[in-house]
């Protein structure tokens, strides 16, 4: 009970105490002049408890009522797992891209050289989902450059969540895949931009990357990738484009055994059948070959990653 309910108790009983007395003087009798006595004594009390009533309330003007001890309110439920939220770690960068070799460069002395980065382009097409799910078995990471027309349909942005939950980066490869130098600074620019919300949209995040079809980069796009925050991004040798190579066993040496894989080489390949069916055998040839695959959350400026406790 607060300070106001004790006072207001203890002058109600007073109250109750002097109303009986004054019955039993009424009554009469041979103690009517004890009762009397008595009568006076309790008046003056409660005079007295009026006054200490009347400035015990006015004390209390303005006083915030009592709130419960720390004791007395239960404490809260600790979160369950379900609950954790995943926080955000910035990594710090060990590769940045050589925009004139178009390979990636060490930036420590504790960063291995012998390394090469698999990207995939025109995602996310008939095979991307397909490809993701090897290089996720066989624990290789990637980069996935898609077009905007590719995931403007709820199918296509059904497999671009896919992916992205395996864990695999998200680049910019333009809405309709065409040739930027044959376009207008602001098509150009809503080319590049509207794919950034898509995926925004999609999965929550931007691209990191962005790659130019054909690797055709101008002025305008390199502005507008800089202004989004993304990482330019071509590549040092790719061939399932070719005709020649449009078979896994013909693509699947040519990726391992041609002269172009140096250290930091950035591998091209496409959302295609046969590129599909030869990736399997081009990452183990490479490894045999000595090279890691590089993790895209290691590239200057290739943003963050999700760290789940």
């Amino acid at each position: 009970m607060d300070k106001r309910g004790c006072v207001k108790l203890r002058y109600t009983k007073w109250m109750i105490t002097l109303t009986s007395v004054s019955m039993l003087a009424a009554c009469g009798g041979e103690e009517t002049e004890e009762v009397i006595e008595e009568n006076e004594t309790i008046e003056e009390e409660v005079e007295q408890s009026e006054e200490e009533l009347a400035e015990e309330t006015e004390s209390l003007e303005g006083e915030p009522p009592e709130t419960a001890t720390d004791e007395e309110v239960d404490e809260e439920p600790a979160e369950t797992d379900e609950e954790e939220v995943a926080e955000e770690t910035v990594l710090e960068p060990e590769y940045r891209v050589n925009p004139d070799t178009w390979t990636l460069l060490p930036l420590t002395e504790e960063a291995p050289e012998d390394v090469v980065l698999l990207t995939i382009d025109d995602a996310p097409d008939e095979y991307a989902v397909q490809m993701a799910e090897t290089l996720e078995e066989m624990d290789v990471p990637a980069i996935f450059f898609v077009n905007g027309h590719l995931i403007d349909s709820p199918e296509g942005k059904e497999k671009l969540t896919r992916i992205a939950d395996m864990g695999f980066a998200i680049g910019n490869h333009t809405w309709a895949h065409e040739n930027l130098t044959e376009l207008s600074p602001e098509d150009q620019t809503e080319e590049i931009v509207i794919v950034n919300e898509q995926v925004q949209t999609v999965i929550g995040e931007k691209p990191r990357f962005f790659r130019a079809p054909f690797g055709e980069n101008t002025e305008t796009s390199m502005l507008v990738a800089d202004r989004q925050e993304m990482v330019p991004m071509n590549w040092t040798y790719g061939y399932d484009w070719n005709e020649e190579y449009m078979e896994p066993e013909a693509l699947a040496d040519i990726m391992v055994n041609t002269d172009l894989l140096v250290d930091g080489s950035i591998l091209l390949m496409h959302d295609r059948e046969w590129s599909a069916a030869a990736l399997p055998e081009i990452i183990q040839g490479i490894r045999d070959k000595g090279y890691t695959f590089a993790d895209p959350a290691l590239i200057e400026g290739g943003g963050a990653v999700a760290d789940i406790e």
